[in-house]
């Protein structure tokens, strides 16, 4: 066998893992069919540094009609007038570009801390944010949810440069208009990472940072959106060309287009009535797990869920993050280990697991499923708080989960 030949064996292995695992994951998804044919196209042969009508290579007159698309139909699918640029290759990476866009290395940004549910990408010490900027941090009430007077008492305190709303790991809605009279009150400009929610705020299921009016809104086009791993940056349209510059040159060179059509695909189907449908099921799902481990006696941060994720604390449980994660794996379950409020272990090992809904509803899991799923993942904690998990336990746990995928997917899974 060629090494070319075990590349695309462990690539089979790798289709073959995610159709016999239930994934929990709440940044992932699966596209569709149509949007992993563009994404592996002849367009990623394709060099075109620079925007539509302005490239830096001959030969991009079809690559500008894809991306000029792309533009327009993100533009639709969130009903905004709002710039777009469709080149960020992740969600860092349009964060990155985000602030260097607006602020300058050492100006202050106000951000929610990483225990709390944001992103490495809001401050952390270990990223670029953290490492450039000022970060200050406004904290969560009692109950687990934003502390919107910590935010304006922080604001008026350190007067930073930017807010920036939106999380990694944050179970509830999030009042944007409250963000914004804050960053008014301040002079700030606000930002809004809904890389989470972004399924959830073109269905209208979450209220709009559009709406609220807030200066820039940048996404990933996976999770929730169902569409390849990219981002994109929305901004006000006096913003455009501080943005468009702080993509490129600023922060990345040719954009991949076959990633960028991949998008414009995501955002047509983001356009269809049946994706409205697939949000509510994603919500519908979220709550009838979370409700069936509150029920069984696990906390949740919050105590539940507006969207669609949730995170267990299993704090009183004694099970690390880590160990349940890496247990659950061999169960053939995904989801992964997460810092809760005021935690206390380290990022690597962490007190709580985010779980989410939005991959297992596009296979077309019904609640049921989910149900069962709660159960089998009950059990792994239990049997870590006892007396430990045993080859035997394992095949019995792999056992359900492939009767949980037989029994209640549906033909789209």
């Amino acid at each position: 066998m060629s090494q070319v030949d075990e590349i695309f064996k462990l690539i089979d292995r790798e289709k073959a893992r995610q159709a016999q695992t239930i994934e929990l994951i709440a940044s992932e998804n699966f596209v569709s069919e149509n949007c992993m044919k563009a994404a592996g196209s002849c367009l990623t042969n394709k060099y075109a540094e620079g925007y539509p009508g302005k490239r830096y290579y001959g030969g991009c007159d079809v690559v500008d009609e894809i991306e000029s698309r792309c533009i327009d139909a993100w533009k639709q699918v969130f009903n905004t007038n709002y710039h777009v640029n469709v080149q960020p290759h992740s969600g860092s990476q349009a964060n990155c570009a985000a602030y260097s866009a607006v602020i300058k290395p050492g100006d202050t940004v106000l951000s929610m801390s990483l225990d709390n549910g944001a992103h490495l990408t809001h401050g952390s010490s270990v990223n670029f944010s953290g490492k450039l900027y000022n970060m200050v941090f406004y904290g969560i009430d009692s109950r687990g949810y934003i502390d919107m007077e910590d935010v304006r008492r922080k604001a008026l305190e350190f007067k930073p440069a930017l807010i920036v709303t939106g999380a990694s790991a944050y179970p509830r809605i999030i009042d944007f208009q409250a963000f914004r009279a804050i960053a008014d009150e301040v002079g700030a400009l606000l930002m809004t990472d809904m890389a989470h929610i972004a399924g959830l705020v073109a269905t209208g299921r979450h209220p709009s940072p559009f709406e609220a009016g807030c200066d820039i809104i940048t996404t990933t086009t996976h999770k929730t959106l169902r569409g390849p791993r990219g981002g994109l940056i929305f901004c006000k349209p006096e913003l455009k060309k501080k943005i468009d510059s702080a993509i490129f040159p600023g922060n990345q060179g040719g954009p991949l287009e076959h990633i960028i059509a991949a998008k414009a695909i995501a955002a047509y189907e983001a356009m269809d009535p049946a994706y409205s449908d697939y949000i509510d099921r994603v919500i519908s799902n979220c709550n009838t797990m979370a409700n069936r481990f509150v029920d069984m006696g696990y906390d949740l941060v919050t105590g539940g869920t507006d969207n669609h994720l949730f995170l267990l604390d299993l704090t009183k449980s004694g099970v690390t993050g880590k160990v349940l994660q890496e247990t659950l794996d061999l169960c053939r379950i995904t989801l992964n280990k997460n810092c809760v409020p005021h935690e206390t272990r380290s990022p690597q090992v962490t007190s709580g697991a985010r779980i989410g809904t939005a991959a297992m509803t596009t296979r077309g899991m019904s609640s049921d499923g989910f149900l069962a799923t709660a159960g089998v993942i009950d059990k792994v904690i239990k049997a870590l708080q006892g007396s430990g998990i045993s080859d035997e336990f394992i095949d019995a746990r792999k056992s359900e989960v492939d009767e949980i995928l037989n029994s209640t997917l549906t033909a789209n899974g």
